[in-house]
């Protein structure tokens, strides 16, 4: 079994899509092993988006992801990380498959609805980043 990283983002959650997101969560198959609302601060969005800190989209991404509650996630199963990435579809929701999150939730590449981790070690260190061992169950 694998462990992936994701989230319900606020554009999401403000839209009132949350529960029918966990609902396809799942109905896929995956096991939720860690699950907390959450409002980042500034502070905690650009502490986790650090890697695209040079980006010029940076700023814009962090004020978005501190806009609002959001629902952070471990999600565990067989590959996990690239089944995660399958359901959630394309960054840009245009561009995203019929069926997946991002095509039916998000309104634009900004807001897309949802995150997921894209390799193990990013997704050990988003997990870490918002969860405790202890907290995983």
């Amino acid at each position: 079994m694998e462990r992936t990283f994701a989230i319900i983002k606020p554009d999401a959650f403000a839209a009132g899509h949350a529960g029918k997101i966990l609902e396809r969560i799942y109905a896929e198959g995956f096991k939720v092993v860690g699950l907390k609302k959450l409002f980042l601060s500034k502070a905690e969005a650009e502490g986790f988006y650090y890697v695209h800190k040079d980006r010029p989209f940076f700023g814009e991404l962090t004020d978005f992801m501190s806009s609002g509650p959001c629902i952070v996630m471990v999600l565990e199963a067989e590959n996990a990380i690239k089944k995660w990435r399958d359901l959630m579809g394309a960054t840009n929701p245009a561009e995203a498959a019929e069926g997946t999150l991002r095509r039916e939730f998000g309104t634009s590449i900004g807001e897309n609805a949802t995150h997921g981790s894209d390799a193990p070690e990013t997704a050990a260190f988003e997990i870490s980043y918002f969860f405790s061992g202890m907290e995983l169950l």
